[in-house]
């Protein structure tokens, strides 16, 4: 019995016809749509992650911040 992926469940909902010729080994006719579509995905999934490092990198001086503001107040009430 063969594996069924995700993927191919998805791939049968989008398009039950693309689905069985990709199941046949048919080759597909749109390769430059299929690889800007690849490459698209590929250029947002390295988007995403630098948005993600951002957000992390602001954390992290946010927190700094609210160290040395903190210890500034300490410093201060306590002279």
């Amino acid at each position: 019995m063969p594996v069924i992926r995700a993927s191919d469940i998805g791939n049968y909902l989008y398009c039950r016809r693309a689905w069985w010729y990709r199941k046949q080994g048919v080759p597909s006719e749109n390769k430059a749509e299929l690889a800007a579509g690849t490459d698209l995905h590929r250029r947002h999934g390295r988007k995403v992650l630098a948005a993600g490092l951002l957000r992390g990198a602001a954390m992290f001086l946010l927190l700094i911040a609210f160290v040395l503001l903190t210890v500034y107040l300490a410093l201060q009430f306590m002279s």
